[in-house]
């Protein structure tokens, strides 16, 4: 079995001048390339500390993490990991075309891999082929979240980030990017670690859901979906063992809070 991330007695917070504040602790996670791994928890507890370690973003202040079996840093420099924040984050004087191009505009002389530009086919897969020549404030939420997932993948990273990204959106237009992610993410494959504050969203994208608790941020829960679940990570919402699988999660976080 191949390891997308693999941490040992993690600790996540951040270095005062005074103080050192944890934020996360003692967590031990081994997470397999290709899973869909959903992250639940309060707020304070760590979720998105968590991806940005994995991402390189912030240091870990205790324990030890590896990222494709190294450390994060290399991957980072490699850009084989990939970021969708709850804000869209658009340049909003480039275009849908530009704005998914800017990965090969930004940092060309400190890439150590060829990126393609795959602008073209990943308009078309994200359904904005129509849309290319726009601007972020001609685009509803929903689409601007689309833009912001084909950029991520631009470099075809193999691990893609994503916290609370559809967080701002309608329940219709968030239960239809669902879909589609999940449909992205049986094409290709890529490990996707998705943070988010809907129960609901996290049993039905999660093969893998991960409740953390708050004061400390720590693992409670680890639930593996696959065997409620049809191949592809298919289900229902509806499905009365999705439903038992929901209260379950919620009688989670209300003992993490």
């Amino acid at each position: 079995m191949a390891v997308a991330v693999e941490a040992r007695s993690l600790d996540a917070g951040y270095r005062g001048r005074h103080e050192t504040v944890k934020v996360l602790v003692g967590l031990d996670l081994v997470v397999e390339a290709g899973a869909f791994v959903a992250i639940l928890g309060p707020s304070g507890c760590g979720k998105s500390t968590f991806l940005r370690i994995v991402a390189d973003l912030l240091d870990p202040i205790g324990g030890e993490i590896s990222v494709l079996g190294e450390p994060p840093r290399n991957i980072r420099i490699r850009r084989d990991v990939g970021f969708v924040f709850q804000d869209s984050t658009l340049l909003p004087w480039r275009t849908v075309r530009d704005n998914v191009r800017l990965p090969l505009a930004v940092g060309r002389s400190s890439l150590t891999r060829e990126i393609k530009d795959r602008t073209d086919a990943l308009l078309e897969m994200m359904g904005l082929s129509a849309l290319a020549m726009r601007h972020p404030h001609q685009l509803s939420g929903g689409q601007r979240q689309r833009v912001a997932i084909a950029r991520a993948l631009l470099g075809e990273p193999k691990l893609l980030m994503m916290d609370e990204p559809f967080g701002a959106l309608d329940e219709i237009t968030r239960d239809r990017l669902n879909d589609e992610l999940l449909n992205l993410w049986r094409r290709t494959g890529t490990t996707i670690f998705f943070v988010t504050h809907s129960i609901a969203e996290a049993v039905y994208l999660g093969e893998r859901v991960l409740v953390l608790a708050s004061n400390p941020g720590r693992l409670l829960l680890d639930r593996d979906l696959r065997p409620i679940k049809a191949e592809g990570n298919r289900c229902q919402r509806e499905d009365p063992v999705i439903v038992a699988v929901m209260a379950e999660m919620r009688a989670a976080l209300e003992q993490a809070s």
